[in-house]
Protein backbone atom coordinates (compact mmCIF):
# COMPACT_ATOMS: atom_id res chain seq x y z
CA UNK A 1 0.00 0.00 0.00
CA UNK A 2 2.59 2.22 0.92
CA UNK A 3 4.36 1.86 -2.82
CA UNK A 4 1.07 2.23 -4.14
CA UNK A 5 0.51 5.63 -2.80
CA UNK A 6 4.20 6.77 -3.05
CA UNK A 7 4.11 5.80 -6.93
CA UNK A 8 0.88 7.97 -6.77
CA UNK A 9 1.85 10.91 -5.48
CA UNK A 10 5.55 10.48 -7.95
CA UNK A 11 2.97 11.15 -10.76
CA UNK A 12 1.33 14.19 -9.58
CA UNK A 13 4.71 15.89 -8.96
CA UNK A 14 6.12 14.73 -12.07
CA UNK A 15 2.81 16.06 -14.15
CA UNK A 16 3.18 19.34 -12.87
CA UNK A 17 6.95 19.14 -14.32
CA UNK A 18 5.69 18.26 -17.52
CA UNK A 19 3.00 20.38 -18.12
CA UNK A 20 5.05 23.39 -19.47
CA UNK A 21 5.42 21.47 -22.36
CA UNK A 22 1.87 21.19 -23.04
CA UNK A 23 1.33 24.97 -22.27
CA UNK A 24 1.90 28.32 -23.97
CA UNK A 25 1.27 26.53 -27.72
CA UNK A 26 -0.04 29.75 -29.17
CA UNK A 27 2.60 32.19 -29.02
CA UNK A 28 3.09 33.41 -32.11
CA UNK A 29 7.07 34.35 -33.39
CA UNK A 30 8.56 37.55 -34.48
CA UNK A 31 9.01 38.45 -37.91
CA UNK A 32 11.35 40.91 -39.14
CA UNK A 33 8.78 43.44 -40.32
CA UNK A 34 8.93 44.71 -43.83
CA UNK A 35 9.80 48.87 -42.92
CA UNK A 36 8.43 49.85 -46.37
CA UNK A 37 11.55 52.10 -46.86
CA UNK A 38 13.61 52.76 -49.89
CA UNK A 39 17.00 50.40 -49.37
CA UNK A 40 19.49 52.55 -51.97
CA UNK A 41 21.23 50.12 -53.89
CA UNK A 42 24.86 52.49 -53.42
CA UNK A 43 25.83 55.57 -51.92
CA UNK A 44 26.14 58.38 -54.23
CA UNK A 45 29.30 59.61 -52.62
CA UNK A 46 30.93 56.23 -52.54
CA UNK A 47 33.23 54.71 -55.05
CA UNK A 48 35.61 52.15 -55.93
CA UNK A 49 35.80 48.99 -53.96
CA UNK A 50 33.01 47.43 -52.03
CA UNK A 51 34.79 45.58 -49.68
CA UNK A 52 34.16 46.49 -45.61
CA UNK A 53 36.10 47.58 -43.29
CA UNK A 54 38.24 45.34 -40.89
CA UNK A 55 37.55 44.72 -37.28
CA UNK A 56 40.35 46.18 -36.07
CA UNK A 57 40.07 49.08 -38.41
CA UNK A 58 41.80 51.74 -36.02
CA UNK A 59 45.02 49.93 -37.25
CA UNK A 60 44.70 51.27 -40.21
CA UNK A 61 46.29 54.46 -38.80
CA UNK A 62 49.38 52.91 -38.38
CA UNK A 63 49.53 54.50 -34.61
CA UNK A 64 50.78 52.36 -32.19
CA UNK A 65 50.19 54.81 -29.72
CA UNK A 66 46.59 54.98 -30.48
CA UNK A 67 46.11 51.01 -31.14
CA UNK A 68 47.25 50.61 -27.21
CA UNK A 69 45.08 53.26 -26.00
CA UNK A 70 42.28 51.27 -27.68
CA UNK A 71 42.67 48.15 -26.40
CA UNK A 72 43.30 49.74 -22.80
CA UNK A 73 39.64 50.92 -23.07
CA UNK A 74 37.91 47.78 -24.03
CA UNK A 75 38.85 46.76 -20.90
CA UNK A 76 38.92 49.48 -18.97
CA UNK A 77 36.67 51.79 -19.52
CA UNK A 78 34.11 52.62 -17.32
CA UNK A 79 31.10 53.37 -19.91
CA UNK A 80 31.48 49.62 -21.60
CA UNK A 81 31.90 48.29 -17.85
CA UNK A 82 28.67 49.67 -17.23
CA UNK A 83 26.86 48.45 -20.81
CA UNK A 84 28.85 44.65 -19.71
CA UNK A 85 26.93 44.98 -16.40
CA UNK A 86 23.64 46.23 -17.95
CA UNK A 87 24.08 42.33 -19.96
CA UNK A 88 24.25 40.72 -16.84
CA UNK A 89 21.36 42.16 -15.64
CA UNK A 90 18.65 41.67 -18.73
CA UNK A 91 20.40 38.16 -18.31
CA UNK A 92 19.52 37.54 -14.60
CA UNK A 93 15.74 39.19 -15.71
CA UNK A 94 15.54 37.04 -18.46
CA UNK A 95 16.03 33.74 -15.26
CA UNK A 96 13.28 35.84 -13.39
CA UNK A 97 10.45 35.50 -15.89
CA UNK A 98 11.18 31.83 -17.18
CA UNK A 99 10.57 30.44 -13.92
CA UNK A 100 6.58 31.30 -14.29
CA UNK A 101 7.13 28.76 -16.79
CA UNK A 102 8.04 25.95 -14.56
CA UNK A 103 6.23 24.60 -11.37
CA UNK A 104 6.77 25.93 -7.81
CA UNK A 105 7.37 22.73 -5.68
CA UNK A 106 8.64 23.33 -2.25
CA UNK A 107 9.43 21.41 0.97
CA UNK A 108 8.07 21.54 4.36
CA UNK A 109 8.90 19.98 7.55
CA UNK A 110 6.62 21.30 10.97
CA UNK A 111 6.39 20.26 14.23
CA UNK A 112 3.17 22.21 15.45
CA UNK A 113 2.53 21.39 19.60
CA UNK A 114 -0.72 23.41 21.02
CA UNK A 115 -2.43 23.43 24.68
CA UNK A 116 -6.38 23.34 24.69
CA UNK A 117 -8.31 25.72 27.11
CA UNK A 118 -9.87 23.24 29.66
CA UNK A 119 -12.92 24.51 32.60
CA UNK A 120 -13.19 23.17 36.42
CA UNK A 121 -10.46 21.47 38.36
CA UNK A 122 -7.98 18.66 37.68
CA UNK A 123 -10.31 15.95 37.90
CA UNK A 124 -12.09 17.35 34.79
CA UNK A 125 -8.84 17.66 32.96
CA UNK A 126 -8.18 13.86 33.89
CA UNK A 127 -11.86 13.02 32.10
CA UNK A 128 -11.41 14.92 28.73
CA UNK A 129 -7.56 13.57 28.45
CA UNK A 130 -4.56 15.59 28.10
CA UNK A 131 -5.05 19.57 26.53
CA UNK A 132 -1.48 19.48 25.13
CA UNK A 133 -1.28 18.29 21.30
CA UNK A 134 2.19 17.85 18.97
CA UNK A 135 1.49 17.36 15.16
CA UNK A 136 4.74 16.25 13.15
CA UNK A 137 4.40 17.57 9.43
CA UNK A 138 6.81 16.14 6.54
CA UNK A 139 5.52 17.20 2.41
CA UNK A 140 6.16 18.60 -1.11
CA UNK A 141 3.94 21.12 -2.41
CA UNK A 142 3.78 22.60 -5.89
CA UNK A 143 2.03 24.59 -8.42
CA UNK A 144 1.95 26.11 -11.36
CA UNK A 145 -0.29 27.69 -13.47
CA UNK A 146 -1.22 26.77 -17.07
CA UNK A 147 0.04 29.36 -19.77
CA UNK A 148 -2.34 27.71 -22.35
CA UNK A 149 -3.02 31.13 -23.59
CA UNK A 150 1.17 31.44 -23.92
CA UNK A 151 1.15 34.58 -21.83
CA UNK A 152 4.44 33.85 -19.20
CA UNK A 153 6.03 32.39 -22.49
CA UNK A 154 5.56 35.67 -24.57
CA UNK A 155 6.71 37.70 -21.36
CA UNK A 156 10.09 35.22 -21.57
CA UNK A 157 10.46 36.05 -24.70
CA UNK A 158 10.36 39.53 -24.37
CA UNK A 159 13.18 39.75 -22.29
CA UNK A 160 15.08 37.28 -24.08
CA UNK A 161 14.62 40.05 -26.98
CA UNK A 162 15.98 42.82 -24.39
CA UNK A 163 18.63 40.86 -23.28
CA UNK A 164 19.53 41.21 -26.88
CA UNK A 165 19.31 45.10 -27.12
CA UNK A 166 21.18 44.97 -24.05
CA UNK A 167 24.21 43.43 -26.04
CA UNK A 168 23.75 45.57 -28.48
CA UNK A 169 23.91 48.89 -26.28
CA UNK A 170 27.37 47.45 -25.43
CA UNK A 171 28.04 47.22 -29.00
CA UNK A 172 26.89 50.77 -29.38
CA UNK A 173 28.70 51.55 -26.30
CA UNK A 174 31.53 50.06 -27.24
CA UNK A 175 32.06 51.47 -30.73
CA UNK A 176 31.18 55.26 -29.64
CA UNK A 177 33.73 55.33 -27.29
CA UNK A 178 36.55 53.63 -29.57
CA UNK A 179 35.53 56.65 -32.08
CA UNK A 180 35.76 59.29 -29.56
CA UNK A 181 38.56 58.00 -28.57
CA UNK A 182 39.73 58.09 -31.74
CA UNK A 183 38.79 61.78 -32.76
CA UNK A 184 40.21 62.52 -28.56
CA UNK A 185 43.61 61.38 -29.81
CA UNK A 186 43.58 63.39 -33.33
CA UNK A 187 42.59 66.26 -31.67
CA UNK A 188 45.80 65.96 -29.25
CA UNK A 189 48.28 65.44 -32.59
CA UNK A 190 46.49 68.53 -33.77
CA UNK A 191 46.58 70.83 -31.28
CA UNK A 192 50.45 69.53 -30.95
CA UNK A 193 50.86 70.38 -34.74
CA UNK A 194 49.18 73.73 -34.05
CA UNK A 195 51.37 74.72 -31.42
CA UNK A 196 54.81 73.19 -33.70
CA UNK A 197 53.23 75.62 -36.49
CA UNK A 198 52.08 78.91 -33.87
CA UNK A 199 56.08 78.25 -32.08
CA UNK A 200 57.52 78.61 -35.85
CA UNK A 201 55.48 81.21 -36.71
CA UNK A 202 56.58 83.54 -33.08
CA UNK A 203 60.36 82.25 -33.98
CA UNK A 204 59.42 83.62 -37.41
CA UNK A 205 58.36 86.71 -36.65
CA UNK A 206 60.92 87.54 -34.07
CA UNK A 207 63.32 87.32 -36.47
CA UNK A 208 61.40 89.90 -39.06
CA UNK A 209 61.21 91.99 -35.69
CA UNK A 210 64.75 92.24 -34.80
CA UNK A 211 65.67 92.48 -38.45
CA UNK A 212 62.78 95.77 -38.54
CA UNK A 213 64.66 97.09 -35.56
CA UNK A 214 68.32 97.29 -37.24
CA UNK A 215 66.49 98.87 -39.75
CA UNK A 216 64.90 101.34 -37.37
CA UNK A 217 68.41 102.14 -35.83
CA UNK A 218 69.86 103.04 -39.17
CA UNK A 219 66.91 105.16 -39.99
CA UNK A 220 65.61 102.86 -42.81
CA UNK A 221 61.81 102.44 -41.03
CA UNK A 222 59.62 103.65 -38.92
CA UNK A 223 58.68 103.15 -35.38
CA UNK A 224 55.25 102.49 -36.53
CA UNK A 225 56.90 99.67 -38.42
CA UNK A 226 58.76 98.37 -35.32
CA UNK A 227 55.05 98.72 -33.81
CA UNK A 228 53.38 96.85 -36.25
CA UNK A 229 55.77 93.47 -36.37
CA UNK A 230 55.69 93.75 -32.67
CA UNK A 231 52.08 93.47 -32.48
CA UNK A 232 51.91 91.06 -34.91
CA UNK A 233 54.65 89.18 -32.75
CA UNK A 234 52.65 88.93 -29.67
CA UNK A 235 49.63 88.06 -31.53
CA UNK A 236 51.17 84.79 -32.39
CA UNK A 237 52.67 84.39 -28.53
CA UNK A 238 48.55 84.91 -27.78
CA UNK A 239 47.97 82.25 -29.72
CA UNK A 240 50.05 79.43 -27.94
CA UNK A 241 47.82 79.43 -24.85
CA UNK A 242 44.68 78.07 -26.12
CA UNK A 243 46.27 75.56 -27.78
CA UNK A 244 48.07 74.47 -25.14
CA UNK A 245 44.49 74.49 -23.17
CA UNK A 246 43.04 72.40 -26.49
CA UNK A 247 46.25 69.42 -25.95
CA UNK A 248 46.18 69.00 -22.62
CA UNK A 249 42.58 69.05 -21.55
CA UNK A 250 42.10 66.33 -24.98
CA UNK A 251 45.01 64.13 -22.72
CA UNK A 252 42.45 64.55 -19.53
CA UNK A 253 39.97 63.28 -21.27
CA UNK A 254 41.80 60.29 -23.56
CA UNK A 255 43.38 59.26 -19.86
CA UNK A 256 39.37 59.26 -18.49
CA UNK A 257 38.56 57.31 -21.40
CA UNK A 258 41.18 54.59 -20.60
CA UNK A 259 40.17 54.19 -16.93
CA UNK A 260 42.76 55.99 -15.57
CA UNK A 261 43.96 59.41 -14.10
CA UNK A 262 45.34 62.04 -15.97
CA UNK A 263 48.48 62.55 -13.76
CA UNK A 264 49.21 58.73 -14.91
CA UNK A 265 48.73 59.09 -18.24
CA UNK A 266 52.20 60.00 -20.32
CA UNK A 267 50.75 60.54 -24.23
CA UNK A 268 53.51 61.00 -26.64
CA UNK A 269 51.66 62.25 -29.60
CA UNK A 270 53.47 63.27 -32.25
CA UNK A 271 52.05 64.42 -35.74
CA UNK A 272 48.88 64.32 -37.78
CA UNK A 273 51.33 64.36 -40.86
CA UNK A 274 53.02 61.10 -39.80
CA UNK A 275 50.02 58.97 -39.53
CA UNK A 276 48.50 56.87 -42.67
CA UNK A 277 44.87 57.41 -43.82
CA UNK A 278 43.34 53.79 -44.31
CA UNK A 279 40.89 53.58 -47.45
CA UNK A 280 37.16 52.98 -46.10
CA UNK A 281 34.87 51.31 -48.51
CA UNK A 282 31.13 51.43 -47.17
CA UNK A 283 30.38 48.35 -49.04
CA UNK A 284 26.43 47.75 -49.99
CA UNK A 285 23.99 49.71 -48.31
CA UNK A 286 21.81 46.90 -47.79
CA UNK A 287 24.56 45.46 -45.58
CA UNK A 288 24.91 48.09 -43.25
CA UNK A 289 21.37 46.71 -41.58
CA UNK A 290 23.25 43.68 -40.08
CA UNK A 291 26.48 45.60 -39.11
CA UNK A 292 24.98 48.79 -37.18
CA UNK A 293 24.17 47.59 -33.79
CA UNK A 294 21.91 50.73 -32.93
CA UNK A 295 20.25 49.30 -35.78
CA UNK A 296 20.12 45.92 -34.70
CA UNK A 297 19.57 47.59 -31.13
CA UNK A 298 16.33 48.66 -32.27
CA UNK A 299 15.21 46.04 -34.36
CA UNK A 300 15.55 43.88 -30.90
CA UNK A 301 13.74 46.54 -29.12
CA UNK A 302 11.05 46.35 -31.34
CA UNK A 303 10.49 42.46 -31.29
CA UNK A 304 10.56 42.78 -27.14
CA UNK A 305 7.49 45.66 -28.19
CA UNK A 306 6.08 42.34 -30.36
CA UNK A 307 5.69 40.04 -27.67
CA UNK A 308 5.20 42.13 -24.81
CA UNK A 309 1.60 42.80 -27.17
CA UNK A 310 1.11 39.10 -27.23
CA UNK A 311 1.62 39.28 -23.19
CA UNK A 312 -0.89 41.84 -22.81
CA UNK A 313 -3.86 39.94 -24.76
CA UNK A 314 -3.41 36.91 -23.41
CA UNK A 315 -4.05 38.55 -20.00
CA UNK A 316 -8.01 38.80 -21.04
CA UNK A 317 -8.47 35.01 -20.90
CA UNK A 318 -8.83 32.40 -18.26
CA UNK A 319 -5.72 31.81 -15.50
CA UNK A 320 -5.64 28.18 -14.42
CA UNK A 321 -3.69 26.96 -11.52
CA UNK A 322 -2.92 23.88 -10.57
CA UNK A 323 -1.55 22.75 -7.16
CA UNK A 324 -0.98 19.63 -5.32
CA UNK A 325 0.60 18.60 -1.84
CA UNK A 326 1.60 14.84 -0.70
CA UNK A 327 3.22 14.46 2.40
CA UNK A 328 2.74 12.74 5.85
CA UNK A 329 1.45 13.76 9.23
CA UNK A 330 1.48 12.04 12.52
CA UNK A 331 0.67 12.95 16.49
CA UNK A 332 3.77 11.02 17.22
CA UNK A 333 7.37 11.39 15.28
CA UNK A 334 7.86 7.45 15.69
CA UNK A 335 4.39 6.81 13.47
CA UNK A 336 5.23 9.76 10.80
CA UNK A 337 6.40 7.20 8.67
CA UNK A 338 4.02 4.91 9.05
CA UNK A 339 1.23 3.61 6.71
CA UNK A 340 -1.61 5.65 8.01
CA UNK A 341 0.65 9.01 8.19
CA UNK A 342 0.55 9.30 4.01
CA UNK A 343 -1.98 12.16 2.69
CA UNK A 344 -2.28 14.57 -0.41
CA UNK A 345 -4.53 16.99 -1.91
CA UNK A 346 -4.81 18.46 -5.09
CA UNK A 347 -6.85 21.29 -6.42
CA UNK A 348 -7.48 23.09 -9.83
CA UNK A 349 -8.54 26.45 -9.97
CA UNK A 350 -9.95 29.07 -12.82
CA UNK A 351 -9.87 32.89 -12.84
CA UNK A 352 -11.36 34.73 -15.48
CA UNK A 353 -11.00 38.71 -15.02
CA UNK A 354 -14.79 40.49 -15.57
CA UNK A 355 -14.07 43.97 -14.71
CA UNK A 356 -11.48 45.06 -13.32
CA UNK A 357 -11.94 49.27 -14.44
CA UNK A 358 -10.09 48.24 -17.81
CA UNK A 359 -6.50 48.09 -16.25
CA UNK A 360 -6.05 45.17 -18.57
CA UNK A 361 -6.89 47.29 -21.69
CA UNK A 362 -5.67 50.11 -20.79
CA UNK A 363 -2.33 47.45 -20.45
CA UNK A 364 -2.74 46.40 -23.64
CA UNK A 365 -3.34 50.16 -25.46
CA UNK A 366 -0.23 50.99 -23.57
CA UNK A 367 1.86 47.50 -25.29
CA UNK A 368 0.50 48.90 -28.43
CA UNK A 369 1.60 52.25 -28.45
CA UNK A 370 4.99 51.03 -27.40
CA UNK A 371 5.00 48.69 -30.36
CA UNK A 372 4.22 51.77 -32.70
CA UNK A 373 6.63 54.10 -31.48
CA UNK A 374 9.35 51.15 -31.57
CA UNK A 375 8.54 50.18 -34.75
CA UNK A 376 8.95 53.94 -35.99
CA UNK A 377 11.99 54.12 -34.07
CA UNK A 378 13.32 51.44 -35.64
CA UNK A 379 12.49 52.74 -39.62
CA UNK A 380 14.05 56.11 -37.90
CA UNK A 381 17.48 54.22 -37.45
CA UNK A 382 17.62 52.63 -40.89
CA UNK A 383 17.47 55.90 -42.35
CA UNK A 384 19.40 57.30 -40.05
CA UNK A 385 22.46 54.74 -41.03
CA UNK A 386 21.97 55.58 -44.88
CA UNK A 387 22.71 59.34 -43.84
CA UNK A 388 25.26 58.89 -41.12
CA UNK A 389 27.40 56.85 -43.92
CA UNK A 390 26.86 59.57 -46.90
CA UNK A 391 27.37 61.83 -44.58
CA UNK A 392 30.63 60.58 -43.65
CA UNK A 393 31.69 60.13 -46.76
CA UNK A 394 30.74 63.49 -48.45
CA UNK A 395 32.79 64.71 -45.37
CA UNK A 396 36.04 62.29 -46.13
CA UNK A 397 35.51 63.32 -49.72
CA UNK A 398 35.95 67.02 -49.53
CA UNK A 399 38.08 67.18 -46.72
CA UNK A 400 40.57 64.93 -49.02
CA UNK A 401 40.20 67.64 -51.60
CA UNK A 402 40.43 70.88 -49.37
CA UNK A 403 43.45 69.24 -47.76
CA UNK A 404 45.65 68.81 -51.00
CA UNK A 405 44.51 72.60 -51.80
CA UNK A 406 45.47 74.27 -48.47
CA UNK A 407 48.64 72.09 -49.03
CA UNK A 408 49.58 74.06 -52.13
CA UNK A 409 48.06 77.38 -50.58
CA UNK A 410 50.75 76.36 -47.79
CA UNK A 411 53.55 75.86 -50.29
CA UNK A 412 52.83 78.94 -51.87
CA UNK A 413 52.71 80.99 -48.78
CA UNK A 414 55.88 79.81 -47.40
CA UNK A 415 57.78 80.62 -50.81
CA UNK A 416 55.99 83.59 -50.87
CA UNK A 417 57.33 84.55 -47.11
CA UNK A 418 60.85 83.62 -47.97
CA UNK A 419 60.90 85.74 -50.71
CA UNK A 420 59.72 88.67 -49.22
CA UNK A 421 62.31 88.17 -46.25
CA UNK A 422 65.18 88.18 -48.38
CA UNK A 423 63.77 91.37 -49.93
CA UNK A 424 63.30 92.43 -46.35
CA UNK A 425 67.11 92.19 -45.73
CA UNK A 426 68.09 93.71 -49.13
CA UNK A 427 66.07 96.75 -48.54
CA UNK A 428 63.89 96.43 -51.95
CA UNK A 429 60.46 95.94 -50.13
CA UNK A 430 58.37 97.54 -47.67
CA UNK A 431 57.61 96.12 -44.30
CA UNK A 432 53.37 96.08 -45.18
CA UNK A 433 54.18 93.32 -47.76
CA UNK A 434 56.20 91.23 -45.52
CA UNK A 435 53.40 91.79 -42.63
CA UNK A 436 51.02 90.35 -45.62
CA UNK A 437 52.94 87.33 -46.59
CA UNK A 438 53.52 86.59 -43.28
CA UNK A 439 50.23 87.01 -41.48
CA UNK A 440 49.05 84.83 -45.11
CA UNK A 441 51.54 81.74 -44.03
CA UNK A 442 50.04 81.81 -40.55
CA UNK A 443 46.79 81.26 -40.99
CA UNK A 444 47.69 78.71 -43.96
CA UNK A 445 49.34 76.36 -41.87
CA UNK A 446 46.96 76.57 -38.61
CA UNK A 447 44.44 76.14 -41.46
CA UNK A 448 46.09 72.70 -42.54
CA UNK A 449 46.38 71.77 -39.49
CA UNK A 450 43.01 71.82 -38.86
CA UNK A 451 41.70 70.52 -42.12
CA UNK A 452 44.15 67.81 -41.73
CA UNK A 453 42.23 67.06 -38.42
CA UNK A 454 38.71 67.31 -40.03
CA UNK A 455 40.02 64.75 -42.52
CA UNK A 456 41.06 62.02 -40.02
CA UNK A 457 37.45 62.78 -38.37
CA UNK A 458 35.51 62.19 -41.20
CA UNK A 459 37.74 58.94 -41.35
CA UNK A 460 36.39 57.68 -38.02
CA UNK A 461 32.82 59.04 -38.57
CA UNK A 462 32.91 56.59 -41.60
CA UNK A 463 34.09 54.11 -39.52
CA UNK A 464 31.23 54.63 -37.02
CA UNK A 465 28.52 55.44 -39.46
CA UNK A 466 29.33 51.92 -40.68
CA UNK A 467 29.30 50.34 -37.58
CA UNK A 468 32.80 49.74 -36.92
CA UNK A 469 34.41 46.60 -38.90
CA UNK A 470 32.71 43.97 -40.11
CA UNK A 471 33.50 40.42 -39.58
CA UNK A 472 33.86 37.65 -42.15
CA UNK A 473 30.65 37.12 -44.69
CA UNK A 474 31.00 33.61 -43.22
CA UNK A 475 30.12 34.42 -39.33
CA UNK A 476 27.69 37.08 -40.35
CA UNK A 477 25.38 34.07 -41.99
CA UNK A 478 26.21 31.77 -38.53
CA UNK A 479 25.00 34.21 -36.81
CA UNK A 480 21.77 35.23 -38.74
CA UNK A 481 21.19 31.59 -38.57
CA UNK A 482 21.64 31.25 -35.13
CA UNK A 483 19.16 34.09 -34.48
CA UNK A 484 16.73 32.18 -36.84
CA UNK A 485 17.04 29.43 -34.47
CA UNK A 486 16.88 31.08 -31.01
CA UNK A 487 13.60 32.70 -32.54
CA UNK A 488 12.14 30.05 -34.22
CA UNK A 489 8.33 30.31 -33.64
CA UNK A 490 5.98 31.38 -36.25
CA UNK A 491 5.67 34.95 -37.48
CA UNK A 492 4.28 37.95 -35.84
CA UNK A 493 3.33 40.58 -37.55
CA UNK A 494 5.22 44.42 -36.36
CA UNK A 495 1.96 46.07 -36.87
CA UNK A 496 -0.43 46.10 -33.70
CA UNK A 497 -3.60 43.94 -33.77
CA UNK A 498 -6.74 44.64 -33.03
CA UNK A 499 -8.69 45.18 -29.69
CA UNK A 500 -9.81 42.15 -27.76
Amino acid sequence: MRMLRSSRTVRIIAGLCVLPTLSGCIVTGYEKPDLNLEIPDQYRAGHGDKAPPELDWWRGFHSRELTDYVEQAQTANFDIAVAIAQVDQADALVRQTGAALLPTIDANATVTRSRNATAGNAVARVASGSSETTIYNANLSASYVLDVWGKNRAALLATEESAIVSRFNREVVTLTTITTLANTYFQVLAAQDRLRVAHNNVAAATRILNLVKQQFNVGTTSQLEVSQQESLLATQRASIPPLEIIARQNMAALALLIGRAPEHVSLRGGSLARLAIPRVTPGIPSEILTQRPDVRQAEAQLASADYNVESARAAFFPTIQLTGQAGLQSLALKSLFGPGAWFYTAAAGLTQPIFDGLLLLGQFEQQIGLQKQYLQAYRKSVISAFADVEKALIALEETTRQERLQTQAVIASRRAFQLSELQLQAGTINLITVLQTEQTLFTAEDTLAQVRLSRFQAVVSLYQALGGGWPPKGEIAREVSERAVEVNPPTLSSEPGPNP
